[in-house]
């Protein structure tokens, strides 16, 4: 096939958007496909004049800004015109579109006009981030905004039950679950490591760890409920805008900074649970990677965790805000040694064929679902023209 991926958030600044962009185009790449990537620049005036490429495939820098608060995070600046021109010089069989908001939106907008197929990934709750960051009235104009977006897509791929019911509920049609896939060589319980397990517990405590972006839709600062647990301590593994924030609520944590690779597979792996607080997550691919490493997980009850976590077998749930019930979640795993062995074991077991090479081959069908939905319209619009024009012509008569 001929893609274009365009990508609202991408290299250099990694998060779970990138990762899964990365992913698809190694998967492309072994397929032999010819991809294009479309992707905010670093900066407004570098509109990404240099040759760039990812996977071997070209990269299209389109002009940004930074977010407020956040400027590791771009906000594309191009115009609708601009993407339009790109695609129909690039004339693809599809257009994915990874997390749209704002460059997203406009190469929806761009392909439509074309005839072109999108394949919209819904992979960010962006609305619900308005009151995290003291902007509640935004809330509903966002959801409006998300509304228009996957109504205008072909397709739209969804993570987990509760975003495929949330959209569902909302109007939005043709909708196509589509998980992560996680990297089973990367996080794996051969990966944990003794050694470094000293270093983060001379004593010897239990280690509770987080991995994810520092920032306010994260609620990270929720892990404050564990700061007296006995006989453990918190790591923290990321960066972000609340760290200093983080750093004086959580004074007995651990800060391990931002972690990739294999040695992020080690810290992982190095933990003896997985705390993840944060209520906004449409999937939560951390959770799933924490699993693939053998480390139970405590989560809240809401997104994507839903479908990840097996409650009382793989990790536990507890509903939003309940942070006595998390702290007692925690608790239980930390002390029991069997349980939390038992739960390890299952977790692991439990993500065991989520390979990303499965997870890309279903997004190949996917693709070809949106270009048959978009073939079957043309046919029917030209069908509906020819109609229109014999009525007039008979008219005329």
């Amino acid at each position: 096939m001929k893609v274009v991926v365009v990508a609202e958030s991408f290299l250099p600044h990694m998060n779970g958007v990138t990762n899964s962009v990365l992913h698809v185009l190694a998967h492309l790449r072994r397929r032999g496909d010819e991809v294009t990537v479309i992707a905010p620049s670093s900066s407004l005036l570098d509109a990404g004049q240099d040759a760039e490429l990812c996977e071997g495939f070209p990269v299209v820098r389109v002009p940004s800004l930074p977010f407020p608060d956040y400027p590791k995070v771009r906000v594309a600046a191009g115009f609708v015109p601009r993407i339009r021109h790109l695609l129909a010089e690039l004339r693809p069989d599809v257009v994915h579109v990874a997390s749209p908001f704002v460059l997203g939106w406009r190469a929806i907008q761009a392909a439509r006009s074309l005839g072109l197929p999108t394949v919209s990934v819904y992979q960010t709750e962006v609305p619900t981030y308005a009151s995290r960051y003291r902007l509640p009235w935004a809330e509903e104009l966002l959801w409006q905004h998300v509304d228009r977006m996957h109504t205008s897509s072909t397709l739209t791929l969804v993570p987990s039950r509760f975003c495929k019911d949330q959209l569902s509920r909302r109007g939005i049609r043709r909708l196509k679950t589509w998980r992560r896939g996680v990297d089973l060589r990367r996080f794996s319980p051969a990966r944990r490591d003794e050694t470094l397990r000293h270093e983060l517990a001379p004593g010897g405590q239990r280690l509770i760890g987080f991995v994810g972006r520092l920032a306010a839709e994260k609620q990270v600062e929720d892990l404050a409920a564990l700061n007296s647990l006995p006989d453990s301590r918190l790591v923290i593994i990321g960066s972000g805008p609340a760290e200093e924030q983080l750093r004086r609520r959580l004074p007995g944590a651990h800060f391990a900074g931002f972690r990739s690779g294999d040695d992020l597979g080690r810290h992982v792996a190095s933990l003896d649970v997985f705390v993840h607080p944060g209520e906004a997550e449409t999937f939560c691919q951390t959770i799933q990677e924490a699993m693939a490493a053998a480390v139970p997980v405590v989560a809240v009850g809401r997104g994507g965790p839903l479908d990840l976590v097996d409650e009382g077998r793989t990790g536990w749930l507890y509903r939003p805000g309940d942070l006595a019930r998390m702290r007692s979640a925690v608790a239980h795993l930390v002390s029991d040694d069997d349980a939390r062995a038992r739960f390890a074991r299952d977790a692991a077991a439990s993500v065991q064929g989520r390979t990303w090479e499965a997870i890309c081959n279903q997004l190949i069908g996917h693709y070809a679902r949106a270009i048959d939905v978009t073939e079957r319209l043309q046919r029917q619009q030209a069908k509906d023209f020819i109609r229109q024009q014999a009525w007039l012509a008979g008219g005329l008569r």
